[in-house]
């Protein structure tokens, strides 16, 4: 696009950070708007990389977005590490886990989407499960495989971006935006001048830019970080993800010995508290899962908003002449942060259009694309 070189970005979460760093990288004059950089909902993520073991019939979009940008991921977190610092991907691969009949045919499906997707799965019985990750519970009847679905630290990866955005010149205003417009971020009485504005905010992007009113919510997960304690059984190797009795229930292993649990999903407005149901349902289904963690100490409870769409898409792409959109990523923020990222620098450096699955012209009013 030309005559851009001043962009501000708004919001400071993966999203945000990712495409700071980016930019700044292309050569761009940035500066990142956001009153706590590298918290959010970022912070309290799970960190699964799992387009394939999240994806269901119906949603091909998704799950081609997902697996696009999980091609970038390896490449993303080794330059990463020589900029910034070790973002803590994992390659263990996914299992997705069932408990009960109805359990086995929801992956039974799941599986045969995925094949016709040519996707790589494999079916596995419990104690072909219970081979790979012994602390596995003896519920589990079957599962599948799923090796290219990887994780990554949430909050090293945070940390490491932080650092390459400062590496790379993105100078950071601590501060609550107002509103974006054409020309500029609105910051309690003053204006930060720029370009292009790219609203990154999460769920909070809402409130920043009437097109995005109503074509985003926020959506609130909560999660647990527990820890394997002396004489406990160890934190699996793989990425778990099960049904127990049709609820979703994720745990994933960190390097420091810690296990991210997760999958609540609450449509609660800009509510953060974290509720005793939650924690309750987390734990007695993780358990059903892995009985051990019985054994593991309780490290700490968190709850987060995520960005959510009306079609489960991202919105990557012209609100308005000087307005970009990089909001709307629910479950897959991580996932697809380095996508986002490369689409952003590619329509502001070589004019390339959006990515039609995630481009906001689907939602606003005109229907058209305008730059």
């Amino acid at each position: 696009m030309k005559d851009v070189s001043r962009v501000a970005v708004v919001g400071g979460g993966v999203i945000g950070l990712s495409v700071a760093w980016a930019l700044g990288e292309a050569g761009f004059r940035v500066v990142l708007v956001d009153p706590e950089p590298g918290r959010g909902a970022s912070w309290v993520a799970g960190g699964m990389l799992a387009p394939v073991t999240e994806s269901w019939p119906g949603e091909d979009d998704v799950l081609a977005l997902g697996a696009a940008s999980l091609g970038l991921w390896p490449a993303f977190a080794e330059r990463l590490g020589q900029t910034g610092g070790d973002p803590g991907l994992r390659t263990h691969g996914t299992l997705a886990l069932a408990l009960d009949s109805a359990d086995v045919g929801t992956l039974a499906v799941l599986a045969e989407y995925l094949s016709a997707q040519g996707r790589e799965v494999e079916r596995l019985t419990g104690r072909e499960l219970r081979a790979l990750e012994p602390s596995l519970g003896p519920r589990v009847r079957s599962g599948l495989s799923v090796p290219g679905d990887l994780a990554v630290d949430n909050r090293s990866l945070l940390i490491a971006l932080r650092d390459a955005c400062d590496r790379v010149g993105v100078g950071f205003l601590p501060a609550a935006a107002k509103a974006v417009r054409p020309g500029g971020v609105e910051v309690g009485d003053s204006t930060v001048e720029c370009d292009v504005a790219v609203i990154a905010a999460g769920a909070w992007s809402r409130t920043l830019h009437p097109a995005l009113e109503t074509v985003t919510r926020p959506v609130k997960g909560e999660i647990l970080r527990l820890r394997a304690r002396p004489g406990a059984l160890p934190i699996p190797t793989r990425t778990i993800r099960a049904h127990v009795e049709s609820r979703p229930v994720y745990l994933v292993p960190r390097a420091d010995g810690e296990l991210v649990l997760g999958a609540t999903q609450y449509e609660a407005g800009y509510d953060t508290e974290v509720t005793v149901g939650g924690v309750r349902d987390l734990l007695a289904d993780a358990e059903q899962v892995l009985p051990g963690i019985a054994e593991y100490a309780l490290a700490e409870c968190a709850a987060g908003l995520r960005a959510g769409s009306r079609d489960n898409l991202p919105l990557v792409g012209w609100l308005e002449p000087g307005v970009l959109a990089a909001t709307g990523h629910h479950r897959n923020g991580l996932l697809l942060a380095p996508g986002t990222a490369a689409s952003v620098v590619a329509m502001l450096r070589d004019g390339a259009e959006p990515d039609p699955a995630a481009d906001p012209a689907r939602f606003l009013s005109t229907g058209g694309r305008t730059r």
